[in-house]
């Protein structure tokens, strides 16, 4: 499985360094910056699990950072852990205000600010769990997990309960790239046998199916694969 993506952004280094070794230690993927316009253009190139992000930042502060990453529905989803001065309520209402999920006062200990990120991905993944049972429509295509269905343009497309599974789970997380591992571990299970490579094959048989919506499936060399909505249908 991989490692959940934590970023840490805080302009006081020996913070950040503190927080990156030990949410390492826990086993997280982290990447760090010190301010607010470093944090936004991370947040869109790496799409964190979560992240830390510190109020008090030079330029951008992050009560903005918070607000701009719920307006972008890029990284609208993404949990956001607060770090705020000691006694400063109005940072706290200010922060759960524009959309933060949860703070933790300065200073603070790492055991509880580790067990407040664990919390809100648990909580994350409950919610990714539930959208994977709604309907998805992107563009022409349409999953609809209730009735079991996948429209592409007008036509009803017949897929396999597998192709099915992998679509739906593909399609739900646009933009986010999966290795196989975690295709075979998420989205195909322990109920139905298949191996490693023959993620290809299913996924061969998909793009087939779709034709020209096919293009929004795409191959990542070496990783895996992603359903890239802006895909332009040729």
């Amino acid at each position: 499985m991989p490692k959940p993506v934590i970023l840490v952004v805080d302009d006081e280094k020996d913070i950040t360094e503190i927080v990156a070794y030990n949410l390492s230690k826990e086993g997280f993927e982290v990447h760090v910056c010190g301010d607010g316009e470093s944090a936004l253009s991370k947040c869109r190139a790496l799409h964190p699990d979560l992240v830390v992000l510190d109020v008090m930042l030079p330029g951008m502060d992050g009560i903005e950072v918070c607000r701009a990453l719920r307006r972008d529905e890029r990284t609208s989803a993404i949990p956001v852990v607060l770090l705020t001065a000691k006694g400063e309520e109005s940072d706290v209402v200010l922060g759960l205000g524009v959309g933060a999920d949860d703070y933790v006062p300065k200073p603070f200990s790492v055991k509880e600010l580790v067990a407040r990120i664990r919390a809100l991905l648990r909580r994350r993944q409950r919610e990714i769990d539930d959208e994977d049972r709604s309907v998805v429509r992107i563009g022409d295509l349409t999953v609809d997990s209730v009735r079991h269905e996948v429209v592409a343009g007008k036509k009803t497309i017949a897929l396999t309960l597998t192709e099915f599974k992998l679509l739906r789970y593909l399609a739900s997380h646009a933009g986010r790239v999966f290795t196989r591992s975690e295709i075979l571990d998420r989205v195909i299970g322990e109920d139905v046998y298949v191996v490693d490579r023959n993620i290809d094959v299913h996924v061969r048989s998909i793009r087939k199916k779709l034709g020209k919506l096919a293009a929004h499936i795409v191959t990542v060399r070496g990783v895996g694969y992603k359903f890239d909505e802006r895909a332009v249908p040729v």
